[in-house]
C-alpha cells in the first residue's frame, strides 16, 4: 500500500526577493513576512536578524561578528496517491533547510533541515477535526487516533528514498514553548543550545509530534530570554554540529521574536520556573509587520482546504493505509 504514495520535493530560496508560491500555506512564518506593502523590508530585516544572531552565537574566530551568513531554502513536499488513475499532488509538508556561508574561508557548510514545520493536514487536525470534536464534548479532549494519520505520513516521508537522496540527517523542528505548560530550569547546559528546561507535562503539540516519531527537549540558548522547543529523532546534542544547531536557533528565534515578542523578545529572561504568556506586557517589538489575528483565522480556512482536497477524496485509501502501516 505504501508504494501507492510517492513524494516530490521542490525548493525555493528564501531571500528578500521571495514571493510565496500558490501552494504555500499563507499562515506560514516565512510567507507572512513576504506579503503586503512592507514585504521586502520585512524580509531584509528578518534575514539581518538571523545573520546577526548566528554570528553572536558562533563567536569563536569571529572578532567582528560578521564571519557567517545564513542561506535558507523553503522545501515543499508534495505527495501523490497513485490510485484509481489519479496522480494529483497534494502539498503535504513545508520545512526549511539552512545553509551556512563562511565568508572567511569562502566555503558553504550544510545546515539543518526542518526548522519551521508547516502542514495542511495539521491545520485540518487542529482547526477542523479537534474543534468539531470539542464542540460536541462537555470538556476538552482529543478524538481517538488524533494525529495518527499525520504522524504516519510524516514518518513515511522520512523513510522514503526522496528524503534520503536529498538530506543527510534527520530533521530538527524548532518551535515556541507552550503557553499552557510550566518549565523548570535544570543544571544541564550546552555551549550552543544553552540551559535545558523540563516541562511539567507534555503539551498537545508535544504529543502530536511524538506521533511523528519526534521527541522534544527545551533549551534557552545564550543571550535568549525564553526556552525553545526542539523536536528531533536520535541524539540532539551529539548528532549535529555546533554550527548546524546555531543555524536552527538563529533562524527560528528570529521568527519567534517577530511572531511572539511577548515571549521571545521580552525585556527580562525566563526564571528558574517559567510559564510563557502572550499576555506578558514587558517586551519590545521588532519593527517587522505581522498580523497575528489573520493568521489564526486562516488556519481554519487551510484546514478546510485539506479536508476538501485530501482527507475526504482519499479517506478510504488513507484509512486503510494508516491501519496497516507499521512504523
Amino acid at each position: 500500500m505504501s508504494d501507492e504514495f510517492t513524494f516530490n520535493i521542490k525548493s525555493i530560496r528564501f531571500d528578500e526577493d521571495y514571493h510565496p508560491s500558490e501552494n504555500t500555506r499563507i499562515t506560514t512564518n516565512f510567507a507572512n513576512l513576504a506579503r503586503g506593502d512592507n514585504r521586502q523590508e520585512n524580509l531584509r530585516k528578518a534575514l539581518r536578524m538571523i545573520d546577526n544572531r548566528f554570528n553572536n552565537l558562533a563567536h569563536w574566530d569571529n572578532p567582528k561578528a560578521d564571519r557567517y551568513s545564513v542561506e535558507i531554502e523553503i522545501i515543499s513536499v508534495e505527495m501523490s496517491i497513485n490510485a484509481g488513475g489519479s496522480h494529483d499532488a497534494f502539498p503535504l509538508i513545508e520545512i526549511l533547510k539552512t545553509g551556512i556561508v563562511d565568508k572567511k574561508t569562502n566555503k558553504r557548510i550544510e545546515g539543518v533541515v526542518g526548522n519551521n514545520f508547516s502542514s495542511y493536514v495539521r491545520d485540518y487536525d487542529f482547526s477542523v477535526l479537534l474543534r468539531e470534536h470539542n464542540q460536541n464534548q462537555s470538556g476538552s479532549s482529543a478524538p481517538d487516533g488524533f494525529g495518527d494519520l499525520h504522524g504516519k505520513l510524516f514518518q513515511r516521508f522520512l523513510s522514503s528514498s526522496v528524503y534520503k537522496d536529498n538530506f543527510n540527517k534527520m530533521p530538527v523542528i524548532c518551535l515556541s514553548a507552550s503557553t499552557s505548560k510550566t518549565y523548570h530550569r535544570t543544571e544541564n547546559q550546552h555551549p550552543v543550545l544553552g540551559v535545558e528546561y523540563k516541562q511539567n507535562e507534555l503539551s498537545s503539540t508535544d504529543q502530536y509530534f511524538a506521533k511523528m516519531g519526534l521527541q522534544v527537549r527545551y533549551f534557552m540558548p545564550p543571550n535568549s530570554v525564553a526556552p525553545l522547543a526542539f523536536y528531533f529523532t536520535g541524539d540532539l546534542l551529539n548528532d549535529y554540529t555546533n554550527l548546524e544547531l546555531i543555524s536552527t536557533i538563529s533562524t527560528m528565534e528570529a521568527f519567534q521574536k517577530i511572531y511572539r515578542p511577548e515571549i521571545y523578545n521580552a525585556n527580562s529572561a525566563a526564571g528558574a520556573i517559567y510559564q510563557p504568556s502572550l499576555k506578558h506586557a514587558d517586551y519590545s517589538l521588532t519593527q517587522i509587520v505581522y498580523d497575528r489575528e489573520e493568521r489564526s483565522r486562516l488556519a481554519v480556512e487551510q484546514g478546510r482546504f485539506a479536508e476538501e482536497y485530501f482527507i475526504k477524496p482519499y479517506k478510504t485509501i488513507l484509512d486503510q493505509w494508516s491501519a496497516h502501516y507499521v512504523i
